[in-house]
């Protein structure tokens, strides 16, 4: 959040090239890469994290058929998820996330163990229709190339403007993505699922809609909610291409209503992330959680990602240099402030670091000084990131532990305002290289995340000896539990076990 709050060059002239309007897109495709970068370490590394994202949507279906609220709306609140591993989630009471009926290797459909054969999800029943590594990343380096022969030929070639070109590029992708090529099912797949996720952010949960205690957030909301924080500048972005398009050819008015839109879409993933731990609050309180506190603590932080993001965009129509200086000042307090309360919140409650300092008496001089750790009888000792981390480490200490420094130091890229003008030619381009670090943040924060969220939902069904294995070596098949595993993946190990 912290370094995509601040906005490039405004107002200037509508026609010609532009790098503010190249912005959104490019940001966009290294996002899709970024993911498929996510998707490759999770099955490097045996975390299924498509379950891990939808498990919370499994229980409420669960709930919800047992006290008779779920009537028959099959697709209705169905989301799907292709993994590398062909990992896709039905949410109708299956607690696996992997498909229950899986092609055996002569081509026969087998139930997998403790699933019952049913009709299997039509937006994953396509041939080569799951989303792997290797498809997000070719499908981001096709994007790049369309976008740069997109502005190559209507501007070089046709004479056009920016504007035009990104409007050429996006009317392209709809119109590649819509064709009904089977190659593309994937990717019309992923659509639908972020589409109908998209809904669910603004799916009201209060009360006063519906009687009772207001559905929980699921995991998957939340996590969606936090990746578009991180792409909040690109919200900015498109209303500003809104703008520049209503007053093509003339340059944008200097006005405090130029900024009003792209400043309100900019500011509604902190929003709708806010409203959200408010509805955890309500929750909290009607259950009387004495954790409920935890999260409006959480939506405080998000209302601290708003103020920089207004007073940077009202910088841009301020005309007294003493009037900049001092909204200068009031930003960097703000991002100070910011920075430091997102960490914090971070390395704590999202990755579930140092959540025990007490622990770390009589242990923290002998392991993190190269000694033998402290151990109680029968135990094993823990090395000194297992102690001041936490005890499970799903990527190993060395992994992690450089994941939270590039956080913290891309957690406060805004310093690199104060050498802005020796480093980029303009804001345009400055503004454009911190939304690729907080992209790069964003990606490696998924990863701590969605591990520690998977620690929590598995607590108790791993055994040590298989979390330490999986540290030593992400490279060996890994002994996953039965929540984890893949149909084909059981059928391989029980083969072994009758060798």
């Amino acid at each position: 959040m912290s370094a995509g709050q601040e906005v490039g060059d405004i107002f200037g002239s509508g026609s010609g090239p532009a790098a503010s309007l190249l912005r959104s897109p490019t940001v966009i495709i290294s996002a899709v890469g970024l993911w498929g970068m996510n998707v490759a370490l999770f099955r490097l590394f045996g975390i299924d994290y498509a379950h891990v994202l939808t498990l919370d949507l499994i229980k409420e279906k669960e709930a919800n058929r047992k006290e008779g609220l779920d009537k028959d709306d099959s697709g209705s609140d169905t989301c799907s998820i292709g993994g590398s591993s062909g990992l896709s989630v039905d949410p109708k009471g299956h607690g696996h996330g992997t498909p229950p009926n899986t092609p055996s290797d002569n081509g026969s459909s087998t139930p997998s163990k403790g699933h019952h054969r049913h009709e299997s999800n039509p937006l994953t029943a396509i041939a080569d229709g799951e989303v792997t590594a290797g498809k997000l990343i070719g499908f981001s380096f096709s994007l790049l190339i369309l976008l740069h022969l997109s502005s190559l030929v209507w501007i070089n070639m046709i004479g056009g403007s920016a504007i035009g070109a990104i409007f050429a590029f996006y009317i392209a992708v709809f119109v590649g993505i819509a064709l009904p090529i089977p190659s593309t099912a994937w990717i019309r797949n992923a659509c639908v699922a972020v589409f109908h996720r998209t809904f669910e952010l603004i799916n009201p949960r209060c009360a006063c809609l519906q009687p009772g205690i207001p559905r929980a957030i699921p995991f998957i909301d939340v996590f969606f909610a936090d990746a578009m924080c991180s792409l909040s500048k690109v919200f900015f972005d498109w209303g500003m291409l809104w703008h520049l398009a209503w007053h093509y050819p003339d340059p944008v008015p200097m006005d405090l209503h130029s900024i009003a839109i792209p400043s309100i879409a900019a500011s509604l993933p902190y929003l709708i992330r806010a409203r959200q731990c408010l509805v955890m609050h309500t929750i909290g309180s009607m259950k009387s959680d004495p954790k409920r506190y935890q999260h409006m603590l959480n939506a405080i932080k998000y209302s601290t990602s708003l103020w920089p993001l207004l007073i940077s965009a009202y910088q841009k129509v301020v005309t007294t240099e003493e009037e900049k200086a001092t909204l200068e000042k009031i930003l960097i307090v703000l991002f100070a402030i910011n920075s430091t309360y997102s960490l914090a919140w971070d390395i704590i409650m999202d990755w579930g670091m140092m959540q025990d300092p007490a622990s770390w008496n009589g242990m923290m001089p002998e392991s993190c000084a190269g000694g033998a750790p402290n151990a109680a009888a029968g135990s094993k000792p823990q090395s000194c990131a297992h102690t001041v981390l936490r005890p499970r480490l799903r990527f190993g200490p060395n992994t992690s532990i450089a994941i939270l420094l590039i956080d913290v130091a891309l957690r406060y890229s805004w310093l690199l305002r104060f050498w802005e003008n020796d480093l980029f030619p303009n804001a345009d381009v400055y503004i454009l290289c911190t939304q690729f670090m907080e992209a790069i943040r964003r990606a490696l924060w998924n990863l701590l995340r969605v591990e520690w969220e998977n620690i929590k939902q598995t607590r108790g069904k791993e055994s040590e000896e298989d979390v330490e294995m999986t540290e030593k070596d992400p490279f060996l098949p890994h002994p996953v539990s039965a929540m984890t595993m893949s149909p084909r993946d059981e059928q391989k190990r029980g083969s072994h076990r009758e060798v």
